[in-house]
């Protein structure tokens, strides 16, 4: 069975949705971009931040740079705190530390964030490392981060390892390492998107996730 178990944050954990889209919008309004329907900002949740900028609104390297800036602005006193653990997740990580199992947070987010996040909402305790990227954006392809992790924990088998993650990225990042991948679709990807890029199963709830895991 699984062990150990990696989970992104955004979309897995957590709810990010009000502090993100918010600290989107607040970037984009610094190059005069007024966003009518905050929902279509959703889109940033899930890939690495200068990516989605260069992908989403053509901006230019140097462009993405500064919207990133912007961004955290915004998101480090306030977005980042915009944001709500998932029903049942405090007790779907209680159970699997009972059940002996070695936990980590894999995240895009740079890890001074997603450590503050992970303190604020009480399940910092629960995680035996968190894994995220730099602030100058290193480190921020999920492979990479989930090879950190493993790394950090020392692990050298990965076979028993497993990614749970809500978007396409969380499974690439897994089968580009020749690891399992769950999806989950309480975030922001669908099943299709998440079969397509290699998920070794989709689960719906909490309850179909634990069956996986235990």
């Amino acid at each position: 069975m699984y062990n150990p178990i990696l989970f992104d944050l955004d979309g897995t954990l957590t709810d990010p949705k009000l502090g993100i889209t918010r600290s989107v919008a607040y970037a984009l309004r610094h190059f005069g971009i007024e966003t009518e329907n905050p929902d279509s900002l959703t889109k940033f949740i899930g890939p690495p931040l200068r990516d989605s900028f260069r992908q989403f609104c053509g901006f230019s390297d140097e462009q993405a740079e500064t919207a990133v800036a912007k961004y955290r602005e915004y998101f480090a006193e306030t977005g980042i705190f915009e944001n709500t653990p998932y029903d049942g997740m405090p007790e779907l990580l209680q159970k699997l530390r009972s059940a002996g199992k070695t936990l980590a947070i894999a995240t895009s987010k740079p890890r001074v964030y997603a450590e503050r996040i992970a303190e604020r909402f009480g399940f910092a305790g629960f995680f035996d490392f968190i894994a995220g990227s730099e602030l100058d954006g290193g480190r921020s392809e999920k492979n990479e981060l989930i090879t950190y992790a493993l790394e950090s924990l020392g692990v050298r088998d990965r076979r028993g390892a497993v990614m749970i993650g809500d978007r396409e990225f969380d499974m690439r990042g897994a089968a580009k390492l020749g690891i399992d991948g769950i999806g989950v679709l309480w975030g922001y990807g669908s099943e299709d998107e998440l079969l397509a890029a290699g998920a070794a199963r989709v689960v719906r709830d909490f309850a179909e996730l634990e069956k996986a895991l235990l």
